[in-house]
């Protein structure tokens, strides 16, 4: 059984933190620094993401499997779990299924609905790149720039560019399954599935994944939700407002 990569900071009760679609644990490495002054946190590679092990088979029931293999070798009990955007559809996911596991839970911009498929232009983007003609991070760099035009994501989507071997760059995600998969990513909480813990959705302001329309269905499956606006943030609302988002985490847990 493969177990997934994780850096592991601070010393507290156990808080696990998983990224979002094309993202690893690196992206929370200076929020995580923070959280580690109050939790022993977790910060965990996803499969087909970041340094974990890459596979052909990529859908929420297996993130949520790897998940519960990671907190049964770590032998955590009793874990707060964060999660945003896919890492979130993971986070509740796992909270339905190993409800006795969690204690309380926090969804960073994303609801249990299904989703249709929106990442295919960057998944173009990135399938455009071929490493031995775009040999240099500059060269990803504007192949990527054909495709996408908001800087954030492309910086974003760079930090999966590595150094694989002496002048051989390739990404840390497994693009030919992300690709294969796309679908699964926008699927829907499993209906009937419910969540007893205490449960925080924190929604950007300036994003459109958590909607007024949303809220009956997340009261379905979460019986004690609460709902937070972060200010002057969008989708990627833990790094446009890294303030709010620490505050709110932690008066929520505390």
């Amino acid at each position: 059984m493969q177990v997934l990569h994780s850096t592991i900071l601070g010393k507290g009760e156990p808080l696990l933190i998983l990224h979002g679609y094309f993202g690893m644990s690196d992206n929370w490495k200076s929020l995580g620094n923070k959280f580690a002054e109050h939790f022993e946190v977790h910060l965990i590679d996803q499969r087909n993401h970041g340094r974990s092990f890459h596979t052909d088979e990529f859908d929420y029931e297996l993130l949520v499997e790897d998940v519960h293999q990671y907190i049964l070798q770590k032998e955590l009990t009793n874990v707060f779990v964060l999660g945003h955007s896919m890492g979130g559809k993971v986070a509740m996911q796992f909270a339905v299924t190993y409800p006795e596991l969690v204690n309380k839970l926090i969804v960073a911009d994303i609801s249990p609905k299904y989703y249709k498929p929106h990442h295919e232009y960057i998944l173009a983007a990135l399938n455009s790149v071929n490493f031995t003609l775009h040999n240099t991070r500059k060269k990803v760099e504007e192949v990527l720039r054909i495709y996408i035009k908001e800087a954030g994501i492309i910086q974003f989507l760079l930090k999966n560019v590595y150094w694989k071997s002496k002048g051989k760059l390739a990404f840390r995600i497994n693009l030919h399954s992300l690709t294969e998969n796309n679908a699964e990513v926008g699927e829907a909480l499993p209906s009937f599935t419910h969540f007893e813990g205490p449960t925080l959705f924190l929604s950007g302001e300036n994003s459109d994944y958590i909607t007024e329309e949303d809220i009956p269905l997340i009261a379905a499956h979460f019986s004690k939700y609460k709902i937070v606006t972060v200010k002057k943030a969008g989708h990627w609302l833990h790094a446009e407002n890294p303030t709010q988002f620490y505050n709110e985490v932690v008066s929520f847990l505390s």
